[in-house]
Formats: structure tokens, C-alpha cells, sequence
């Protein structure tokens, strides 16, 4: 799977946003300037501060698209998904096809992670990615839920799942490939299997 193209965005709401989710992404948060990403967007200065009131909107954002983009690529894969297994190993499934994205300067792991890791603690969009890896762990639960009649090991699992999957994700990342997603995926099946 490859990502859209970048910056085919029409609005300048969209090109910025576009522009940062690039340089977010590649050069971190903290490392990327609002000067380089009006410069990537093509667009002036003044037009970031008419489509979001700070640096940190644009951040919030970006954290917000991002979770969009795994949301997609998550009902794209439940649309395969026919039984409980096979939902909980969606979860897998569509974070491998978010690291087999064409990212410009190669995978470097999740993006909602790598911009909480960039932010200080209190900052909104840690709030934003607690939410994403909670709701995650959310849909890992619910398939597990209707698998077992003991509603404390279903959920139990999830979380050890949901750990799993950040793991891989972070290995994924220093790796810069999905294999450790891949596999991670196939030790989820015999966990879930086992339940």
C-alpha cells in the first residue's frame, strides 16, 4: 500500500496540513519550523495562521489525521474480517499496512507515538494518542468479549495484545519495515486462539 500522493490538497488548510504530516512525521515535531512548512506548502506564512490559530493547532491536527488514517485503514480490513479472530487480528493488520506506507524518508515507526514522545506532559495531543491507543485496545476487547464467557480474561488479553502490537510497532519503527508487525500478528493468532 502506498500513501496519497502529498500535497495534492487543494484548500491551503489541506496543503499545510498535508506539509506537516510529511515533516512531522520524517523530522519530528519539535524539529520541524513553521518556516519550512508554509515553504513545503507553498503557501505564505499568513495563510497557517488564517487555517489554525498556533503551531500547536496544526500539531493537533496532524495527531487527529493521523488517527483518521489508521481508522481507514482499520474498516478497510474489517470489511475482510468474518469472524472474532479474524477482527482482532485486523488491529494487526492495518498498523502493518500503515508501516508498508510509502513514507518519504522510510517508516520510522508510529507517528502518534514518535509526536507523544516530542511532547511535554499536559499537552493535548498526548491526550489525542491516549484516546487512539485506548480506543485500539477497545477493538481488540470487543471480539475477545464474545469469544469467551470470562469477560476479565477477554479484556485481559487485549491489553497483553494492545502491548504487544506497541512493541512491534516500535521495533517496526527502528527497523524501518513491518516485519516485526507481521510476526507480531502471527503471535497474536496463537494468544487468541488460546483464550
Amino acid at each position: 500500500m502506498t500513501s496519497p500522493e502529498p500535497l495534492r490538497a487543494a484548500s491551503a488548510r489541506e496543503r499545510l496540513l498535508d506539509a506537516a504530516a510529511i515533516l512531522f512525521y520524517s523530522d519530528g515535531i519539535v524539529a520541524t519550523g513553521i518556516d519550512a512548512i508554509v515553504r513545503r506548502a507553498g503557501v505564505a506564512k499568513k495563510s497557517l495562521y488564517n487555517n489554525f490559530d498556533s503551531k500547536a493547532a496544526l500539531v493537533a491536527a496532524y495527531l487527529e489525521a493521523r488517527h483518521g488514517e489508521w481508522l481507514a485503514l482499520y474498516e478497510s480490513r474489517m470489511r475482510k474480517a468474518f469472524t472474532p479472530v479474524d477482527r482482532v487480528l485486523a488491529v494487526f493488520l492495518a498498523y502493518q499496512d500503515h508501516a508498508e506506507w510509502a513514507y518519504e524518508r522510510g517508516f520510522r515507526g508510529c507517528g502518534l507515538l514518535n509526536a507523544a514522545a516530542e511532547l511535554p506532559a499536559g499537552h493535548d495531543g498526548r491526550a489525542v494518542v491516549l484516546l487512539h491507543k485506548r480506543q485500539v485496545e477497545s477493538l481488540l476487547a470487543a471480539p475477545l468479549k464474545e469469544m469467551s464467557d470470562d469477560e476479565a480474561a477477554a479484556s485481559r488479553l487485549a491489553h497483553q495484545l494492545a502491548f504487544l502490537l506497541e512493541g512491534a510497532m516500535v521495533r517496526a519503527g527502528l527497523e524501518g519495515h513491518s516485519r516485526c508487525v507481521r510476526e507480531a500478528h502471527d503471535m497474536a493468532r496463537v494468544m487468541v486462539n488460546a483464550l
